[in-house]
């Protein structure tokens, strides 16, 4: 069998379609969402609500407000680590760039997974965002379905194949 048979395979699930392994009554996974963007934040978490892993999303405006959050200050001051952070590239204040910098500069913070999530597909932002060692990359697809297999995609990833150091 190649490859081509098994990918033209339409009785093969998509991988978030597997029912996954956690247990019923295991915490959520707290995923911190930074985007400017209304409707794709909503996008986002509607894709999130109807995945196979439970999870508790904040939902921040910008990078000013996701560094208050992560550093837990003012009404954050009783904001739960996240478990994943999906960034936006361009926000308003603070941008996704400087976001991340600030992340993975920081001994408490570097180890949570970033997922850049950006309309952006410019090789130089590309780089630029690995070069601040983001853990992904992802250009948000225009199509809605497209645009939930992405995020499905990327929760199957983090929460169901890759092994997380604790929190």
């Amino acid at each position: 069998m190649t490859f081509e048979d098994i990918a033209d395979d339409s009785s093969r699930p998509e991988p978030w379609s597997v029912p996954m392994t956690t247990l019923p009554n295991a915490e959520p996974i707290e995923i911190l969402l930074v985007d400017d963007d209304a409707a794709d934040a909503k996008r986002t978490i509607d894709a999130l609500a109807g995945g196979r892993i439970r999870n508790r999303i904040t939902h921040v405006k910008d990078g000013v407000e996701a560094m208050n959050y992560l550093w837990r200050e003012g009404e954050y001051a009783d904001a739960p680590r996240p478990d994943l952070i999906l960034l936006d590239l361009n926000m308003p204040r603070m941008d996704g760039r400087e976001v991340l910098a600030e992340i993975k500069a920081d001994l408490e913070l570097r180890r949570i997974p970033v997922v850049m999530m950006t309309a952006s597909s410019k090789e130089r932002d590309i780089m630029e965002a690995y070069d601040l060692h983001v853990n992904g990359y992802v250009v948000k697809p225009v199509d809605v379905d497209q645009f939930i297999n992405a995020v499905r995609s990327i929760e199957h990833f983090w929460f169901s194949v890759v092994k997380l150091p604790a929190a």
